[in-house]
């Protein structure tokens, strides 16, 4: 049996966990090339490059002094909570990794929380001593709070401590001595995380993850719990609701460096993928045909928020994306399903409209926005917090918010996160700027962001995750000014847009085609406001010095995905499209709506 460590990587979004990993899998001498153009390796998926966050938990390992480490990359995001909870499963311990400056964030809580209940020991890795006005001294300090506060046991609490800058490619013991590479770390690793326990019996295996493949088809991967699997073994998959269905391994795996490579037989402890299972679920258990002995599935967090996903039904159907059918959208839920654990679908009233659950409007956005590079079109409704009937009182999804601003904007901030139901629980202050951590509905959050950064000049950071359900709080009071509506199809003019300038903020730019029922701006007032915006200018045969001045166009606002789900009010829909988000109302047809209001 070869000498195996398993680890996962834990720390808030944005401190330094994939740059990390990467510096592990040059020092284990994988990669020599990538070094010089500086990309990252783990995140490959465009979506994860774009915004700078792991949405997919990865597995890779290395030899280091003939001791393979496996390591897992976990999602940072609450909202990826079903990713972390699958994956810490296969580890024996786990590097928290924290910023020098920032010290330890709300979403690092939330995935220290778990795997410390799990049992893995922990190694603090403090990252970017090397950012001015840094404090690691603090920072560990706080990290031991944060585990007391957790509950930690007296042996997770003997953790060792790791300084270093993943970007600069070094680690070692003290912060202001820098090092020469990171192999002060992965001899830590070697040295305090556990190797995995070898157990005698008949074989047996969780299913954490799926990969697909086309040659191959799809792929379990898991950790061999119990004995040793062999290629063209005979074995039962025991699924959740307790049927067994017979099966033989076609091909066994094991993970090196960033890819598989085959092997022949794998022993209780290491990570191995699975080819030729046919009919299995994440969380199913795979285990001798002879003895089957199912392990507990996973357990996995509710989702708190749904969206109403629906066909793209507006004038401009069908010119931008290849999949447009209610039968294309439904059959992409149902495969997104069997690997997203935290997702629930159901049908809605239409046959033609669905009703999707997740954990936020982060985990939502994303699979609409890859549904949407895959060349998917489709509308979605205001995102909707799922409530809850506890002890016969109405329950809502409450989340602690935390916010790091300059000191001069804290105000402004205290006073609307309270108008949106929020409760102040601790204030302490950094320098010139301060943490503030909120208990809020989750309700409060949706459209938050944007008014947080207008607030603070973009300088606040904001977090959040979810606690518990409470009783319900009372209304809040979402976006109070109207939409600017198009009363008809055609093209925009900048003399139409340069006359209604003063009416309020636009979305679209001049000479771009729009629908009647498309919101092409915000409106100054409450109420929502139609307007022509494809209307020309009269040309006369008359000539006069002074009447034509030049339209002067303000440049419109550009909403990203998850903006634009925030912006919404109840009547409104966002149609995504491979190249366009628009927003719309859900009746496009200006009497009708009219008349439907009045109703």
């Amino acid at each position: 049996m070869q000498d195996i460590r398993n680890i996962a990587i834990i720390a808030h979004v944005d401190h330094g966990k994939t740059t990390l990993v990467d510096k592990m899998l040059l020092a284990g001498n994988l990669f020599r090339e990538n070094q010089k153009t500086g990309e990252l390796i783990l995140d490959n998926n465009d979506l994860e490059r774009e915004r700078g966050i792991t949405i997919l938990s990865k597995n890779v390992s290395i030899n280091y002094k003939g001791v393979k480490i496996n390591i897992i990359d976990t999602p940072g995001h609450a909202d990826f909570g079903g990713e972390v909870e699958r994956v810490l499963n296969l580890a024996d311990g786990c590097l928290l990794l924290v910023d020098a400056f920032e010290g330890p964030m709300p979403q690092t809580r939330f995935v220290l929380e778990k795997a410390l209940r799990i049992g893995l020991k922990p190694i603090v890795v403090i990252n970017k001593v090397d950012k001015p006005n840094c404090r690691p001294e603090e920072v560990s300090e706080m990290v031991f709070d944060l585990m007391c506060a957790l509950d930690a046991t007296e042996d997770q609490l003997e953790f060792p401590i790791v300084y270093g800058s993943a970007k600069n490619g070094w680690m070692g013991e003290d912060f202001n001595t820098p090092t020469q590479d990171i192999t002060y770390l992965l001899d830590k690793i070697v040295e305090v995380i556990p190797a995995p326990e070898r157990q005698d019996g008949p074989s047996q295996m969780l299913i954490t993850s799926l990969d697909y493949s086309n040659y191959t088809g799809r792929i379990a991967i898991g950790r061999v719990k119990r004995g040793t699997f062999r290629e063209g073994q005979a074995v039962a998959v025991v699924h959740r609701d307790g049927s067994t269905e017979r099966t033989k391994i076609k091909e066994l795996h094991t993970f090196e460096g960033m890819g598989h490579s085959k092997i022949d037989a794998m022993n209780s402890g290491d990570i191995c993928a699975m080819v030729g299972l046919e009919n299995f679920e994440i969380g199913d258990t795979v285990c001798d045909a002879e003895t089957p002995d199912p392990l507990p599935a996973i357990a996995i967090d509710e989702p708190t928020m749904s969206m109403l996903f629906t066909i793209n039904d507006s004038p401009f159907f069908g010119q931008e994306g290849k999949f447009c059918t209610s039968r294309q959208i439904d059959e992409r839920l149902q495969r997104e399903l069997k690997k997203n654990l935290a997702l629930r679908v159901e049908k809605g009233q239409g046959f033609d409209s669905w009703i999707v659950s997740g954990r936020g409007v982060l985990h939502l956005s994303v699979l609409i926005e890859t549904m949407r590079r895959e060349g998917y079109e489709l509308q979605v409704g205001q995102p909707q917090v799922i409530y809850k009937d506890v002890d016969g009182k109405r329950c809502e999804p409450i989340e602690e918010l935390t916010i790091n601003t300059p000191e001069e904007c804290s105000s402004k901030l205290i006073d609307m996160i309270t108008r949106r139901k929020g409760e102040m629980t601790a204030m302490q202050s950094q320098g010139e700027r301060v943490n503030i951590t909120f208990n809020i509905p989750s309700r409060g959050i949706i459209g938050l962001r944007t008014n947080v950064m207008t607030a603070s000049q973009g300088e606040a950071i904001m977090a959040h995750r979810f606690l518990d359900y409470e009783p319900y709080k009372g209304d809040i009071d979402r976006r109070v000014n109207g939409s600017m509506v198009a009363l008809e199809d055609g093209t925009v003019y900048a003399y139409a847009v340069d006359k209604l300038q003063d009416r309020g903020k636009f979305f679209i730019n001049t000479q771009e085609k729009v629908y009647g029922g498309q919101i092409v701006g915000e409106h100054v007032h409450e109420n929502d406001l139609v307007v022509n915006v494809t209307k020309a200018k009269q040309l006369t045969n008359v000539r006069a010095s002074g009447t034509d001045e030049k339209a002067r166009i303000i440049p419109p606002i550009i909403f990203s995905l998850e903006e634009a789900l925030e912006w919404i009010k109840g009547d409104e829909y966002v149609e995504v499209t491979p190249q366009s988000i628009r927003m719309r109302k859900i009746i496009l047809d200006h009497l009708q709506r009219k008349r439907a209001n009045r109703e």
